[in-house]
C-alpha cells in the first residue's frame, strides 16, 4: 500500500547559526604612527525561524529535508567592517503546526496564523573586535571575542487541522458524503469501514458570500482513545475545531448510546473537548419516513441541538447548515481557548516508535561547526605588517 501524503507528525533536526569572530587587526598603514586596533565585531548567527503558511496543509514536505540549519556569521575584518550575519533559516509549516521538544516532550510553540513567525532557535552574538578593549593602559590589545556558540534542537513538529466543524462519528456514518454534498471536497467514499483514512478539508459555501471549513476526521470506535482502530493518530485534530458535528445512522441500535460513546472517547482523549458547542446529525434518514422519526425524537440525548438529515437526497441538508452556522456564530463559541499540554516523558518513546518518528536523525558535524570554536578564549591573531 503506498504511504499517504498526509503527514501530521514528524521529527526534525534544527541548528542555530554560531556568531562569527571578532577581528584582532591592527591598523598599519604608511605614515599612520601607531595606528591601534581597528578589528571589527563578528556577524551574528543565523536564526531558526518557523513561519506559517496556508499553502501547505501537511507536513510532508519536512519528512524529506530533517536538517534545519542555519548559516554561520562571518569574522569581523579590519578597518572596523562587522562580519555578515548568517542566513536565516525559515521552515515553512501549515497552520495549525504545534512543537515539542522531542527529548523532553515540552511544549514550546503553536503556529496558527498565515505569515505568523515563531523564532524557534537564536543564532549566536558575534564577538567583539579588539577596538572594544582599547583602553587608557592598553592601546593595543591584541585579542577579541569569539562569536557565541550555535543552538541545537531536535523537535516534534505535530499538525492540528483549523476547521470550524469538525465530523465525528463511528465508520461509515456518512461523514465523508456529507463533506462531498456540503463542498467542493472528494473524499473517498465505500460502503466498507475504514474508507477514511487520513482528515480531509472541504469549504461549506453558506449564504450572501458567506462560507465555514468543515474537517471529515476518520472513524473513531470505542477505546480510540487508549489506540484502537486509528487510535490517537486523528483525535487530535478535533482539539482545533470550534464546533463538533456528531454524526449516527438513523439505523442505528441506540443513537444516544452512539453520540454518548464518542463523546466519552473525546473526553477521555482530552476533557477540555467537552466545552466545545456540539449538534447531533441522524444521517441516512432517506429510509425514514416523518412518523418513525416523531418516534426517534423523544430518544435523542438532550441539551444539543440535533437534525435529521439524508445526505443523498438532500433531505435537511440546508437546515443543518442553517444550524452549524448559527452555533459557530454564538457568543459562547466566539473565544476559542486551547491549553497545550506536555508530552508525558514515559510515553514520549512509545509515541515516537508509533508515528514511525523513533529512528536517531544522523548529522554529521561540519568543519566550521567544531565546537573549540565555541570556547570564550581571547586569542592572538597575526597583523599585517
Amino acid at each position: 500500500m503506498a504511504e499517504s501524503n498526509f503527514v501530521d507528525y514528524v521529527k526534525i533536526y534544527c541548528r542555530s547559526g554560531k556568531g562569527g569572530r571578532g577581528s584582532t587587526h591592527m591598523r598599519r598603514e604608511k605614515f599612520v604612527a601607531a595606528g591601534g586596533p581597528d578589528g571589527g565585531d563578528g556577524g551574528r548567527g543565523g536564526h531558526i525561524i518557523l513561519r506559517g503558511n496556508r499553502n501547505y496543509w501537511t507536513l510532508l514536505h519536512l519528512r524529506f529535508d530533517r536538517h534545519a540549519m542555519a548559516g554561520h556569521g562571518e569574522s569581523g575584518g579590519r578597518a572596523r567592517s562587522f562580519g555578515k550575519d548568517g542566513v536565516d533559516k525559515i521552515i515553512e509549516v501549515p497552520c495549525g503546526t504545534v512543537v515539542y521538544n522531542a527529548e523532553t516532550g515540552e511544549y514550546i510553540c503553536d503556529v496558527t496564523e498565515d505569515g505568523q513567525e515563531v523564532l524557534l532557535l537564536k543564532g549566536g552574538r558575534g564577538g567583539q573586535g579588539n577596538t572594544h578593549f582599547k583602553t587608557a593602559t592598553r592601546q593595543a590589545p591584541r585579542f577579541a571575542q569569539p562569536g557565541e556558540p550555535m543552538q541545537e534542537l531536535t523537535v516534534i513538529m505535530e499538525l492540528k487541522l483549523l476547521a470550524d466543524v469538525g465530523l465525528v462519528g463511528f465508520p461509515n456514518a456518512g461523514k465523508s458524503t456529507l463533506l462531498s454534498v456540503v463542498s467542493a471536497a472528494k473524499p473517498k467514499i465505500a460502503d466498507y469501514p475504514f474508507t477514511t483514512l487520513e482528515p480531509n478539508l472541504g469549504i461549506v459555501a453558506y449564504r450572501e458570500g458567506k462560507s465555514f471549513v468543515m474537517a471529515d476526521i476518520p472513524g473513531i470506535i470505542e477505546g480510540a482513545s487508549e489506540g484502537k482502530g486509528l487510535g490517537l493518530r486523528f483525535l487530535r485534530h478535533i482539539e482545533r475545531n470550534s464546533l463538533l458535528l456528531f454524526m449516527v445512522p438513523a439505523d442505528s441500535d441506540d443513537i444516544r448510546k452512539e453520540y454518548e460513546i464518542l463523546l466519552n472517547e473525546l473526553s477521555t482523549f482530552n476533557p477540555e473537548m467537552l466545552d466545545k458547542q456540539r449538534v447531533l446529525a441522524i444521517t441516512k434518514c432517506d429510509m425514514l419516513d416523518q412518523e418513525l422519526m416523531d418516534e426517534i425524537e423523544p430518544t435523542l440525548p438532550e441539551g444539543i441541538p440535533h437534525v435529521f438529515i439524508s445526505s443523498i437526497s438532500g433531505l435537511g441538508v440546508s437546515v443543518l447548515k442553517d444550524v452549524l452556522w448559527e452555533e459557530l456564530n454564538k457568543e459562547s463559541n466566539k473565544i476559542e481557548s486551547i491549553v497545550h499540554r506536555p508530552k508525558e516523558v514515559t510515553y514520549l518513546k512509545q509515541e515516537l516508535k508509533e508515528m514511525g518518528e523513533d529512528k536517531d536523525i544522523v548529522f554529521e558535524t561540519n568543519y566550521d561547526d567544531d565546537e573549540d570554536d565555541f570556547e570564550y578564549e581571547y586569542e592572538e591573531e597575526e597583523f599585517d605588517e
